[in-house]
């Protein structure tokens, strides 16, 4: 059974499909709360706000249309107005990327330098993105870690396809201004290196 088949028969009194809803969604949404969140005392309210986003979801699906929008695209709006809430409660906490439990990991076949430096790389990546305003942010992490296309990130942040489309533009200029001196400093070294052979 597809979403609207699903929603469907939800809204007809078959109410505990529900879970067969959640289960396709909830690991996309806990990792996009996860992300959204910026303070490692924040970590622990992860769960509630993916719960409160699914329960939210629930009470407000007979209203749900899918001419407006698609659910998963519903559903990540409601996942960000929750976590836009807890944030705004308690603005002084902020959770870092790295602290957030879902990143790539490296090939256990790799050299231990290799692991190491990509282990940095990613760490600068991370914080890069953490200090990028809510909406860069946001729009950055649902096209790059969660896949959704322009249409479905202007649906979420309730804005227009041109301007995710500037988001993510200041965004990448932005992360990638970051990593600038970094990275020339370790072409830097290279090169360095490269000399003294």
């Amino acid at each position: 059974m597809d979403d609207s088949d699903l929603i469907r028969q939800i809204k007809h009194g078959n109410v505990e499909l529900y879970s067969e809803l959640m289960r396709r969604y909830q690991r996309k949404i806990m990792a996009f709360i996860l992300h959204m969140l910026r303070s490692t005392k924040m970590e622990l309210v992860a769960e509630d706000l993916c719960s409160e986003t699914f329960y939210k979801a629930y009470r407000s699906l007979h209203s749900f249309r899918e001419v407006d929008a698609q659910f998963s695209t519903w559903l990540y709006t409601i996942a960000r107005n929750t976590v836009l809430s807890e944030l705004r409660k308690q603005r002084s906490v902020h959770i870092p990327l790295e602290e957030s439990g879902v990143m790539p990991i490296a090939p256990m076949d790799a050299a231990p330098e290799q692991r190491l430096l990509q282990g940095e790389r990613m760490a600068l990546v991370r914080d890069a993105i953490n200090a990028l305003p809510e909406k860069q942010r946001s729009a950055l992490i649902l096209r790059e870690y969660e896949g959704l296309d322009y249409q479905e990130i202007a649906d979420v942040l309730g804005g227009t396809v041109s301007s995710v489309k500037s988001l993510l533009f200041r965004a990448r200029g932005s992360v990638k201004v970051q990593l600038e001196p970094y990275f020339e400093e370790t072409e830097s070294e290279a090169f360095e290196g490269m000399k003294l052979r």
